[in-house]
């Protein structure tokens, strides 16, 4: 069991992922309805405001469920909302779950996840005390995949043709990493 009554606020140099709202879903409807910004996650993204206000709302759910932490991701400085993460498939008796994030196109490759994942990953292992942590990726997002392995992530495997966009089938890359790799790079992500 998790024990979390409210979704903690994890702070870095310049971002703050903070508990989602309903009124957010305005913010992140304009991002993540883009088909260029959700082309790693899902070929048929949100295309009216309300089933973004449904998935805040199922995503909340899901944390009174303990099946998942979600946080807006926002610009410390302007208050934007440039991103949303959540760590989700938590299983606190495994003591295991995966990450899954979407970053607005703006804010993507210039370290955004670097910073994030030198919070959220601490927090993982010292406070949720997981065991085992998840990033499963697209093939073609070489970006992620450069992003895991410069912070330690192993490579387990690829996991092929799991996802279908419409037109083609994709293979995914599961990274993990595990408490004991942790702590022999705790010093990364201070």
């Amino acid at each position: 069991m998790m024990n979390l009554v409210q979704i903690p606020l994890l702070e870095t140099e310049h971002y703050i992922l903070r508990e989602p709202m309903i009124e957010d879903a305005k913010q992140l409807f304009l991002f993540m309805k883009d088909k260029d910004t959700m082309k790693y996650i899902t070929p048929h993204p949100v295309t009216e405001l309300e089933k973004m206000e449904e998935k805040l709302q199922a995503h909340l759910q899901g944390f009174q469920n303990e099946k998942e932490i979600p946080w807006v991701v926002t610009h410390r400085e302007t208050g934007e909302i440039i991103g949303f993460f959540r760590l989700h498939k938590l299983n606190m008796w495994h003591r295991k779950a995966e990450m899954g994030t979407t970053i607005k196109k703006d804010y993507q490759q210039k370290g955004v996840m670097t910073e994030i994942l030198r919070s959220i990953i601490p927090y993982c292992f010292e406070e949720l005390n997981l065991n085992r942590l998840v990033g499963d990726i697209f093939s073609s997002n070489q970006g992620s995949q450069k992003l895991l392995e410069r912070c330690g992530f192993h490579k387990d495997g690829v996991l092929r043709q799991t996802d279908f966009d419409g037109k083609e089938y994709h293979d995914t890359v599961v990274y993990s990493m595990l408490r004991s790799e942790y702590e022999q790079k705790k010093e990364f992500f201070l």
